[in-house]
């Protein structure tokens, strides 16, 4: 009786101890997955992480599910016997898997006749990486290579892997075979059946083929090992078309392309060999990842060669873009662009920058059929894409364009190409510009020709008033429309006589952010109205700025121009503020630019048309040898009288709203814009104004980015200016 009681506590002792070792194995299965999955198991969980890598590698991501199903069992299967037979050969099945995964992952470099130590320290370092299978991995691969090389030891470990699986779980090969193939009989009986059922209806559609091919074109494959290379091509050889040809009812006499300089020798362009060698080298760096994928097409481009890729069943377009820095450092590249995907196309590509640049000059582009033949006066040469086709642009159908990028990265350049290009394509009656240059040196060379209405505005206090001109201009032309009863300037040309059409106006802003300093209230609503209303009456805006961020480039003028040029900027935000997407900061530089007109599903590619000062400076000193400005005095002293009434009066420029206001921003310490706007229920224009008049009097601090406006008044200083009436 004393035996069975001492038996009975025996075996419930037992069971309680079986129990904390199941719960303790469960709580290291779950710190296990922390440790692997998540860096929240801090330095033991670090640790812990890299000792099991470095004995099983990749395999450990599943050892925490291994470490639970141990502890399940333990809870489970108490006073059970382990069936010990079984598990030596669930072991030895997980022994063959490591080592065929390991030899899969054996470096290139490691000779069959390696030593010990080599397999070991490769295996370990792989492991770390979770490549291969680490230490336990390694020693199975290296006694299966010294006995049966690297291809027997693939079919051993395969075999092996059958083997144990057919016994631990009785799977039989036979049965499966014969399965499959009494499945693959019954398919083939049912083709051959529906195959006699439809055979008069076969005999209909290809006697319809035949009569059909001999109209749609066939689509004929390339062979497998066929790449299609699209190559930079040369200019064309054309006569040069000399724009005046296009446009004869003037006296104004266009410039000859002769004044532009031309290209020099042959271009150096990659062979094709080069090139073929560099997709296979593509492909092998994919397939080094686990990526499955086929260059397509290759365009080589005057700065960069895209490869066109298409992935393999399966794969996800993030692993490749995820890639970039590895494509680069097997390309030696300095940078990779990946655009995913391409528009209109199954293809992804991956842009790699050319060791040699090939200029494009703007004389190629403005010779070019697409330039002389295009309608609109206000086209331009923007450059060339990718495969060599030259870009040109059309301010009046984008209508209006932002330019930004970082200094020195072709922003005058590209602004100087477009002016140049209007030159060459429209009279001074179809075209007339307005020119702001707050930086005096950008634009300063293009005084004097007859198309500009007035000089190049310079003074930014001046500036604002050149826009405020332009928006009542806007509003004239909309009157005159109104009594014709047409909707835009070109409907409205061709029911007036010759003398009295309205020309075109490009309003050009070399430096945005200058601008929004001195005036940003009244530019940003200027800006904004021109953007939102003047395309129809004829108005277009070119603006540009070398700081692209979002107290230059706000919210609301980047919703009314859509059209957008970015150059090389320095980070991903900038990138952003300009594009709303990336890309930009992966630019080249050198004209480099992502051209992102209206309509297009994503920016394109294209590199800049080159244009010299010199050049510009010839084409300018050509015309105005024929033909001098004559420039709007009205337009210039109404711009003059409102610069100088607005500083010259705002000293008594004095508001009604003024004190409300002011007590306002004292009372809850904010000064802002929409503050005002809220509070006092007025515009923008007159909040602006407001702000900047306690600015002026020194009641509030300077703008400062981010950052809320310093009031430096308090209410008692209010309080002893109303009593003594200052």
């Amino acid at each position: 009786m004393a035996q069975k009681k001492y038996t009975k506590r025996k075996n419930t002792i037992d069971n309680r101890n079986r129990e904390w070792i199941g719960i303790g194995i469960l709580a290291v299965a779950a710190f296990t997955f922390v440790s692997v999955y998540t860096q929240a198991a801090g330095i033991i969980g670090s640790q812990w992480r890299d000792l099991w890598f470095a004995v099983i590698g990749i395999a450990a991501f599943l050892l925490p599910v291994a470490i639970a199903v141990i502890g399940v069992l333990f809870l489970m299967d108490m006073g059970k016997r382990v069936n010990y037979a079984r598990l030596s050969m669930f072991t030895s099945l997980c022994a063959m898997i490591l080592g065929l995964i390991q030899i899969w992952f054996l470096p290139q470099n490691t000779a069959i006749d390696a030593s010990f130590s080599t397999y070991i320290s490769n295996g370990i370092s792989n492991g770390l990486m979770a490549k291969g299978t680490g230490f336990i991995g390694s020693i199975i691969a290296f006694v299966l290579i010294r006995l049966f090389g690297i291809a027997g030891s693939y079919i051993v470990a395969i075999a092996a892997v059958i083997l144990l699986l057919m016994a631990l779980t009785g799977w039989s090969v036979s049965a499966t075979i014969a399965h499959v193939v009494g499945k693959l009989a019954g398919l083939k009986k049912t083709v051959v059946r529906e195959e006699q059922q439809s055979a008069e209806e076969s005999a209909t559609v290809k006697n319809r083929k035949a009569e059909n091919a001999q109209i749609m074109p066939q689509n004929i494959p390339p062979e497998q090992s066929d790449i299609k290379i699209v190559a930079f091509q040369q200019k064309e050889e054309i006569g040069i078309g000399h724009p005046s040809k296009i446009t004869p009812n003037t006296a104004y006499s266009f410039p000859s392309l002769e004044l532009l300089s031309a290209a020099k020798g042959q271009r150096q362009t990659k062979s094709k060999d080069d090139v073929l060698s560099s997709a296979k080298m593509l492909e092998d760096t994919l397939a080094s990842f686990g990526i499955s994928a086929k260059v397509l097409q290759v365009s080589v481009g005057p700065a960069i060669t895209r490869y066109e890729i298409q992935p393999g069943p399966g794969v996800k377009v993030s692993r490749i873009i995820h890639l970039a820095d590895d494509i680069a450092l097997n390309l030696a590249a300095p940078e990779v662009r990946i655009e995913a995907p391409i528009p209109g196309k199954a293809a992804l590509g991956i842009e790699v920058p050319n060791e040699n640049i090939s200029p494009v000059l703007l004389r190629e582009v403005l010779e070019s059929k697409e330039f002389i033949n295009h309608p609109s006066k206000l086209a331009f040469g923007l450059g060339k894409d990718i495969a060599g086709r030259n870009v040109i642009g059309d301010l009046s159908s984008m209508p209006h364009l932002l330019i930004a990028g970082a200094t020195g990265s072709g922003k005058s350049v590209c602004i100087n190409a477009i002016i140049t290009s209007i030159l060459y394509k429209a009279s001074p009656e179809e075209v007339k510009m307005l020119m702001i240059d707050p930086k005096v040196v950008e634009l300063s060379l293009y005084n004097g020709i007859p198309h500009l209405l007035i000089p190049v505005v310079t003074d930014p206090k001046k500036a604002a008033g050149a826009l405020n001109w332009a928006v009542q201009e806007m509003t004239s032309r909309y009157k005159l429309f109104a009594d014709k009863s047409t909707r835009d300037i070109f409907r409205y040309n061709e029911m007036v006589a010759p003398k009295e059409a309205l020309p075109q106006i490009v309003v050009i802003i070399d430096e945005l952010s200058d601008l929004m300093m001195v005036a940003p209230g009244e530019v940003e609503d200027a800006i904004c109205r021109l953007a939102q209303m003047a395309r129809a009456a004829g108005i277009h805006l070119v603006i540009a700025t070398q700081r692209p961020s979002v107290d230059v480039i706000t919210g609301v003028i980047k919703a009314n121009i859509p059209s957008r040029i970015a150059f090389a900027v320095s980070s991903q935000v900038d990138s952003r503020t300009i594009l709303d997407g990336a890309g930009a900061e992966k630019l080249l530089g050198k004209g480099d630019m992502l051209y992102y007109p209206i309509g297009a599903a994503k920016p394109m590619r294209v590199q800049g048309a080159y244009v010299s000062e010199k050049e510009a400076e010839r084409v300018v000193d050509a015309i105005k040898d024929k033909q001098q400005a004559d420039y709007d005095m009205a337009i210039m002293e109404e711009i003059s009288s409102s610069s100088q009434n607005d500083h010259g009066d705002n000293a008594a420029y004095e508001d009604e709203l003024f004190n409300t206001a002011l007590e306002m921003v004292v009372q809850y310490q904010q000064a802002s814009v929409s503050f005002l706007q809220k509070r006092l229920r007025i515009g923008y224009v007159r909040a602006a104004r407001l702000i900047d008049e306690m600015e002026a009097r020194g009641y509030i601090g300077p703008y400062d980015g981010s950052k809320p406006r310093q009031v430096l008044i308090t209410e008692e200083q209010i309080n002893d200016m109303n009593k003594t009436g200052g």
